[in-house]
């Protein structure tokens, strides 16, 4: 086929003089995809990732996005009823359709060009898989369309790309400096994609996986502006890529944004119930302060202050009863009560095993189960905490970091158990943090290379008051922060605050 070396309706425009002026601005979110590679019985996007299905994370970027003023979903053959019904249960407001996706492709890229219509609009083509692209990246997209009628997304390859030949053996290696990894959103102006695919359908050799290829090949001169990817933007196609995601989510939610000033928090929190469990030192303690600080109305319970064991359910029932019986409403539950016991497994006896195990695993399940139905009212939230032991089991704390690890899986099950309910769940897992439970466990520590209780509290506050579901937040000690001091535990309070005890 002889290629025409004319450019784009859009850049012709621009050269007489005529300004780009789109209607909107359209994210066409592509979701075809079946999951084949990942071995799945569902389409990828549908999987969860950190509580959510991954294609509900990326609608999520470009529906906060003040760029983007509508979304259309391209998806799956046979699952654009569950797509309909994540969109609806998410309330996404700038979702407008919610479509089936082509056969190939190319037939991807037309129906969604039908779907936008024949105005001229800025359009954002988007992978479902990629969930982690950022605001940054959507921002750059439609502001280079101002000047470009074609922008794609890359990054610099880190690694050398070699050509090879039918046999496998290498015939060229290019330059390093001048290649790219190619991303997503690719970003056109309408009438740019418009006629390159126009122009495409005279080609009987025409097979699209990449938009700006087609732009690229039938309006060769069309300049397409390249912007800055990130490492962070990946596309979940792969088993590894499944747990690299939920890793990357993880780290994100340790900037669970901070409120700027006080006045925001108590917007956020006054009137609001939390019941903290293990409530009267550490974590707990200062946790429980700052909630009060912004109005909400804090009900803590332990078994050195209250009499309340966690491990007991009707002590669990009795508490959040006498919650809900003062305030009408339980928003918030914080499950911060635990023990450490340290010694070899085989020569720990039966009692402080069990002691162990009910405190610190079957605390949390029940303070779940009894929480759930007042969470249900509010769609709130339960907070749990890990410790950094859970990823790795240490000798002389296997029951602890085994208790520690189930945590996280409890965590993460029931984030998406109740995301039909709208309550959310995740767990706090701090570094080594001075509370009096560290200090009893291994006694006096340079100040310097501890995390203040005040600091983990903060956090905790930041999360419950989120959006997030199914995250575990890595809560680290800032250089310089200064650290509190710690109280001496008192007798028989060894169930107050575990959490940030970083056995190593």
């Amino acid at each position: 086929m002889t290629q025409d070396h004319t450019t784009s309706p859009d850049v012709a425009a621009a050269a007489a003089g005529t300004p780009w002026r789109p209607s909107r601005t359209v994210a066409v979110v592509l979701a075809g995809g079946t999951g084949t590679r990942l071995g799945l019985g569902i389409p990828k996007q549908l999987l969860k990732i950190a509580g959510k299905p991954i294609i509900e994370h990326t609608l999520a970027v470009f529906e906060a996005a003040p760029e983007i003023d509508e979304i259309i979903v391209l998806m799956a053959a046979g699952h654009v009823a569950e797509a309909q019904q994540i969109v609806d249960k998410a309330g996404f407001r700038k979702v407008s359709k919610v479509i089936e996706g082509g056969d190939t492709r190319n037939a991807t890229t037309r129906v969604a060009l039908d779907a936008v219509g024949e105005d001229d609009v800025n359009i954002l083509f988007h992978d479902a898989v990629r969930p982690l692209v950022s605001a940054r990246i959507v921002r750059e997209c439609v502001n280079a369309l101002w000047t470009y009628s074609a922008v794609d997304v890359a990054i610099p390859s880190a690694d050398t790309i070699i050509q090879v030949d039918e046999e496998d053996c290498i015939v060229d290696i290019p330059v390093r400096s001048t290649l790219r990894r190619g991303q997503t959103p690719q970003a056109f102006r309408s009438g740019t994609i418009r006629e390159a695919y126009r122009r495409a359908e005279g080609d009987p050799n025409f097979a699209a996986t990449d938009d700006c290829g087609v732009v690229l090949r039938y309006l060769p001169g069309t300049p397409i502006k390249v912007i800055d990817g990130s490492d962070e933007n990946i596309k979940v196609t792969h088993p590894v890529d499944v747990h690299l995601a939920d890793k990357l989510f993880q780290l994100a939610a340790a900037q669970a944004p901070r409120l700027s000033d006080h006045r925001s928090y108590t917007e956020e929190l006054a009137g609001r119930t939390v019941v903290i469990f293990g409530g009267s030192y550490g974590i707990g303690h200062d946790l429980a302060e700052l909630a009060r600080r912004y109005g909400a109305q804090v009900f803590p319970f332990s078994r050195s202050s209250t009499g309340t064991h966690v491990e007991r359910a009707q002590d669990v029932e009795a508490a959040l009863k006498t919650a809900f019986e003062a305030t009408g409403r339980i928003d918030y539950v914080v499950v911060t009560a635990g023990i450490l016991e340290k010694g070899a497994l085989a020569e720990m006896d039966q009692d402080t095993m069990d002691r162990v195990l009910q405190v610190n695993f079957v605390g949390p399940i029940i303070a779940a189960r009894q929480s759930l139905p007042y969470l249900q009212q509010t769609k709130g939230q339960l907070l749990l905490y890990t410790s950094s032991s859970y990823t790795r089991g240490r000798a002389q704390y296997a029951l602890y970091s085994a208790t520690k690890a189930a945590l996280v899986n409890l965590t993460q099950a029931l984030a998406d158990e109740w995301a039909e309910f709208g309550v959310r769940v995740n767990c706090i897992n701090p570094e080594r943090t001075a509370t009096p439970m560290r200090t009893k466990a291994f006694g006096e520590e340079p100040e310097h290379t501890l995390l203040s209780a005040e600091a983990v509290a903060q956090a905790s506050l930041d999360v419950l008051i989120s959006e997030l579901t199914g995250q575990v937040i890595d809560v680290r000690r800032a250089p310089g922060e200064p650290v509190v001091a710690v109280p001496a535990q008192p007798t028989g309070g060894a169930d107050e605050l575990a959490s940030g005890v970083d056995a190593g």
